[in-house]
Protein backbone atom coordinates (compact mmCIF):
# COMPACT_ATOMS: atom_id res chain seq x y z
CA UNK A 1 0.00 0.00 0.00
CA UNK A 2 1.27 3.48 -0.87
CA UNK A 3 2.19 5.81 1.91
CA UNK A 4 1.38 9.05 0.04
CA UNK A 5 -1.32 10.19 -2.35
CA UNK A 6 -0.09 12.12 -5.38
CA UNK A 7 -1.52 15.55 -6.17
CA UNK A 8 -0.31 16.84 -9.52
CA UNK A 9 -1.01 20.51 -10.19
CA UNK A 10 -2.38 21.55 -13.56
CA UNK A 11 0.81 23.55 -14.14
CA UNK A 12 2.92 20.38 -13.73
CA UNK A 13 0.73 18.50 -16.24
CA UNK A 14 1.15 21.45 -18.61
CA UNK A 15 4.94 21.27 -18.15
CA UNK A 16 4.90 17.56 -19.02
CA UNK A 17 2.79 18.11 -22.14
CA UNK A 18 4.93 21.02 -23.38
CA UNK A 19 8.17 19.10 -22.81
CA UNK A 20 6.69 16.02 -24.52
CA UNK A 21 5.68 18.09 -27.56
CA UNK A 22 9.10 19.72 -27.77
CA UNK A 23 10.94 16.38 -27.62
CA UNK A 24 8.60 14.84 -30.20
CA UNK A 25 9.42 17.73 -32.56
CA UNK A 26 13.13 17.01 -32.10
CA UNK A 27 12.86 13.27 -32.70
CA UNK A 28 9.81 11.05 -33.27
CA UNK A 29 8.97 9.13 -30.10
CA UNK A 30 11.42 10.96 -27.84
CA UNK A 31 8.64 12.92 -26.14
CA UNK A 32 6.75 9.71 -25.50
CA UNK A 33 9.87 8.26 -23.86
CA UNK A 34 10.18 11.37 -21.70
CA UNK A 35 6.53 11.18 -20.66
CA UNK A 36 6.74 7.49 -19.73
CA UNK A 37 9.90 8.07 -17.70
CA UNK A 38 8.57 11.07 -15.78
CA UNK A 39 5.26 9.31 -15.01
CA UNK A 40 7.09 6.21 -13.79
CA UNK A 41 9.26 8.29 -11.49
CA UNK A 42 6.38 10.44 -10.24
CA UNK A 43 4.50 7.28 -9.29
CA UNK A 44 7.52 6.13 -7.25
CA UNK A 45 7.04 9.18 -5.02
CA UNK A 46 4.03 7.45 -3.45
CA UNK A 47 6.49 5.32 -1.49
CA UNK A 48 9.84 7.11 -1.69
CA UNK A 49 9.14 10.86 -1.51
CA UNK A 50 11.20 11.34 1.64
CA UNK A 51 14.29 9.81 0.03
CA UNK A 52 14.79 13.10 -1.84
CA UNK A 53 16.39 15.92 0.12
CA UNK A 54 14.90 19.37 0.55
CA UNK A 55 16.48 21.73 -1.99
CA UNK A 56 14.97 25.09 -0.95
CA UNK A 57 12.18 26.18 1.37
CA UNK A 58 10.21 22.93 1.82
CA UNK A 59 10.60 21.85 -1.81
CA UNK A 60 12.22 18.56 -2.80
CA UNK A 61 13.45 17.74 -6.30
CA UNK A 62 13.78 14.51 -8.22
CA UNK A 63 15.95 14.28 -11.35
CA UNK A 64 14.23 12.70 -14.36
CA UNK A 65 16.51 9.88 -15.51
CA UNK A 66 18.03 10.38 -18.98
CA UNK A 67 16.47 13.87 -19.31
CA UNK A 68 17.70 17.22 -17.91
CA UNK A 69 14.59 18.01 -15.85
CA UNK A 70 13.74 18.14 -12.17
CA UNK A 71 10.36 17.29 -10.68
CA UNK A 72 9.62 19.85 -7.93
CA UNK A 73 7.36 18.65 -5.14
CA UNK A 74 6.29 19.17 -1.53
CA UNK A 75 5.59 16.41 0.99
CA UNK A 76 2.70 16.99 3.37
CA UNK A 77 3.09 14.42 6.17
CA UNK A 78 -0.02 15.65 7.94
CA UNK A 79 -2.29 14.78 4.99
CA UNK A 80 -0.03 12.07 3.48
CA UNK A 81 0.21 13.82 0.13
CA UNK A 82 2.94 14.64 -2.33
CA UNK A 83 2.14 17.77 -4.34
CA UNK A 84 3.97 17.98 -7.66
CA UNK A 85 3.84 21.50 -8.97
CA UNK A 86 6.53 21.89 -11.63
CA UNK A 87 8.84 20.07 -14.03
CA UNK A 88 11.73 22.44 -14.73
CA UNK A 89 14.79 22.15 -16.98
CA UNK A 90 17.98 21.89 -14.93
CA UNK A 91 19.46 24.96 -16.64
CA UNK A 92 16.67 27.21 -15.31
CA UNK A 93 16.53 28.77 -11.89
CA UNK A 94 14.03 26.79 -9.80
CA UNK A 95 12.19 29.86 -8.59
CA UNK A 96 10.81 30.69 -12.07
CA UNK A 97 7.41 29.41 -10.94
CA UNK A 98 7.29 31.47 -7.72
CA UNK A 99 5.41 34.35 -9.33
CA UNK A 100 2.34 32.13 -9.65
CA UNK A 101 2.82 29.59 -6.86
CA UNK A 102 2.70 30.16 -3.11
CA UNK A 103 4.59 27.67 -1.00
Amino acid sequence: MSKYKLVIDVSAWQDILEITDWYNQQSAGLGTRFQKQVKLQINSLKNYALSYSTRYLNVRCMMVKKFPFLVHFIVDDKHYTVEIFAIIHTSRKPKVWEKTKDI
